[in-house]
Parts: C-alpha cells; structure tokens; sequence
C-alpha cells in the first residue's frame, strides 16, 4: 500500500502541529496533496482507468476547498502551506 500509517503520521508531524493533528486545514492538505501526486503517476501509466480520473478530479476539489477556507480564515497560514507544499497560487 502507497499510503501507511507510517506515512500518514510523517505527514501530521511536518505540516501539522503534532502527529496527533489530524483535523487541522493543513494537515489535511498535505494529505490530500500527497495522494493527489500518487494517483496522478498512477494515471500516467493508466490512463484508461476512469474510476481514478474521476476520484482524482474529487480530491483536488476538497483540497480545493480546504484551501480557500484557510484562504478566508487566515491568509498567513494559507500562503505558508502554499509555499510548503509547492503549489502553484
């Protein structure tokens, strides 16, 4: 499996306060920008599987989401994980 709990808790602990933090905005795009990075490699090579495409499309339509409600909560933190992650805003 491409995403284990080791993982998961690596991910929390860079972006999150802890590795508890599971619930914070940015926590959870760091998530969701990890598995976004996998399944685009993944479409790379499959570009027929339809039911990926499409979770895909989904995902990036949550940290979508998530970051434009960071955006309007704090600006500071939003531009800090753009700027972490890499992201292109």
């Amino acid at each position: 499996m491409y995403l284990d709990q080791a993982k998961k808790v690596e991910i929390f602990e860079k972006y999150g306060q802890n590795s508890a933090d599971t619930g914070s905005a940015e926590s959870q795009i760091a998530l969701f920008t990890y598995r976004i990075q996998h399944l685009t490699e993944h479409l790379k090579k499959n570009h027929k599987d339809h039911a990926t495409a499409r979770s895909l499309t989904m995902m990036v339509g949550r940290r979508r989401k998530l970051l434009k409600y960071l955006y309007n909560k704090d600006i500071n933190r939003y531009r800090a994980i753009v700027k972490a992650l890499g992201l292109r805003k």
